[in-house]
């Protein structure tokens, strides 16, 4: 059997070991006994900034000069949308904030010109390829 003693979160722990024949077998137990004290932990290191979300890919334009439409790059949640049927959008200007694995993504206008559909509302949850925005 060996012994360790390990840190969680400032609390030291005293931890046996025991190996078996079917593998390790594994005890831990807060140390009563008073240990030496060891280092406080590092502090933590700043998270890095999370990376601005990619737009979605451009939708080929539909015939028609700069028709086009605007699909879900991926599965998730549409949390707001920032436009509304008729309203001009420059190009790569953002229609919509869709939640996919806890990010905030914009999804964005693949090309300028008019929203003339809208086939999402706030709070439905969509898949990959479905239609968001038609524009004309």
């Amino acid at each position: 059997m060996k012994s360790y003693s390990v840190s969680v979160n400032g609390k030291v722990f005293q931890v046996d070991v025991q190996e078996n024949q079917g593998g390790m077998a594994v005890k831990a137990a807060p140390m009563i006994a008073a240990a030496a004290p060891m280092a406080a932990p590092a502090a933590p290191k700043a998270a890095p900034a999370p990376a601005a979300p990619k737009p979605a890919a451009p939708a080929a334009p539909a015939a028609g000069g700069g028709a086009g439409t605007v699909e879900a790059p991926m599965p998730g949640k549409i949390l707001s949308i920032s436009v509304k049927v008729g309203d001009t959008v420059p190009h790569n200007g953002v229609l919509c904030i869709l939640e996919a694995m806890k990010m905030e993504n914009e999804i964005c206008a693949p090309v300028a010109g008019t929203v003339t559909g809208i086939h999402v509302a706030v709070g439905d949850t969509v898949d990959t390829s479905t239609l968001l925005f038609t524009i004309g």
